[in-house]
Order: C-alpha cells, then structure tokens, then sequence
C-alpha cells in the first residue's frame, strides 16, 4: 500500500558449552513488546534451545518478562553498560564523573559481599543529592551484579551486551545502503546473510572462553544445591 512500517529484528547470540559464540536465531517482530520477545523465545526453544544457564540484557520491559517466562530457573544479568546510563541520566550533571568512579567500584567488586557494602557507603553519600539515581542505583542493585556469582575469569565479558551492540552496529552498517526495504522477506536475506558470516567466523575462530573452570564451578554449585534439597525439604507437610 506504500505506507513504510517500522519493524523490530530480534537476535540472539550465546556461548554453547565448549565456549564457541553462536547466532541462535533471528526474527522480525512487530515491536520490542513482551508478546513479539516471547514467540521469538518460544520459537528458539522449539529449535532445540536448551540449557540456558546466564542471560545478559538491558531492562527493556518486554524483554524481561519473555525471559522470565520462558527461562525460569535461568540467572538474570541486567547490562552494566545501560544500568550505569540510567543513573548517570537520573544524577545532576556537575557529580556524574564522581558517581561514574563509584558505581563502577561496586559492580567491579571482587564479591557481593563486598559489592553491598559498597553500595551502602554510596547510598549514603549520594541519597540527598541524587535520589532519583540512588533509587535505580539500588532497586537494579541484585540484576546488575548477578555476574558476580560467577568465576572471576569470565565476568568481563558477561556484564554487558557490548557484543550484541556491535553486532547491531554491523547490521546497520550494512543496511544503510538500503535504507527502506521493500518487504520483510528482504530483511531476511540481508540481515540472515550479515549473521551467517559472522556465525561462521565465530565457529571457525578462536574459543570465546575456555570453559573448564566454568563448568567445574557449575558441578560444584548444583552438588551444593542436591545436598541442601536432601537435607531440608522444599515442602513438608504435618498431618
């Protein structure tokens, strides 16, 4: 009808377990909105997606309630890099390099433990002047250091979705000579060849993370758990 529609293109990418990257698919919705985020997830796992152990995302509403949804029992990490901008946008201009400093130690902090203290000292210097931003600051507080419970090693790579961003950054390169494109089968073809490439030199590449320490960690962590359901039930009834 010659009316031009915007369309959202939903990917997702991840590390399979012998520490490969990986696109694990593509599809175009109609908006970013829990119902669009949710086929594309249903759609993943009727593929096969299985196993997902850590999801890296921004706070996009719709998003988290798909992942919710669809991934329970799977850890949250909410990005860093969109977390620090919200309390950053929140905070008077004249004190965000100072808060920048201080927001970075706590998600930086060698365990949560000592991330909270931290947090409490900021909480505490920054509440009367920046309410707004402390308020973000701790309600994201949990989602945005899950990446802590992790082994050191790998935390670099896991507290942000900077890797998505430049492989958003690439797609856009490559459409701009396009501009409008004429149907959505066309996105497919460009976009899905633009990710064909990339997942081929993912495959044929470097590992992105040896993942041994990873999963001696996660054997540990699930024996852990096995020992306490034995020891205390989940739920006991007294007739």
């Amino acid at each position: 009808d010659g009316r031009v529609r915007s369309r959202a293109v939903l990917i997702a990418t991840g590390v399979n377990e012998e520490g490969y990257r990986e696109i694990l698919g593509l599809q175009i919705g109609n908006s970013e909105s829990e119902s669009s985020w949710s086929e594309f997830f249903g759609w993943l796992k009727d593929r096969g997606l299985r196993g997902v152990d850590l999801i890296i995302s921004d706070q996009h509403g719709g998003l988290v309630q798909a992942i919710e949804k669809h991934f329970q029992g799977a850890t949250w990490q909410r990005c860093q890099t969109h977390f620090i901008r919200n309390i950053l946008d929140a905070a008077p201009k004249y004190m965000q390099d100072a808060l920048l400093e201080e927001i970075r130690g706590i998600l930086h902090a060698p365990n949560k433990q000592t991330a909270r203290l931290l947090l409490e000292q900021v909480l505490a210097k920054w509440e009367e002047k920046a309410p707004k931003a402390m308020q973000i600051l701790e309600e994201g507080f949990e989602d945005a250091t899950a990446v802590l419970d992790y082994p050191d090693r790998y935390r670099r790579r896991l507290r942000t979705t900077n890797g998505v961003e430049r492989l958003n950054e690439e797609i856009r390169r490559r459409e701009r000579v396009i501009r409008i494109f004429p149907n959505q089968e066309s996105v497919y073809r460009l976009v899905g060849a633009v990710l064909i490439e990339i997942d081929e030199k993912w495959m044929s590449g470097r590992k992105y993370k040896g993942l041994a320490e990873y999963w001696q960690w996660r054997n540990t962590k699930e024996q852990g758990v096995r020992s306490v359901n034995q020891e205390a039930p989940a739920i006991k009834i007294v007739g």
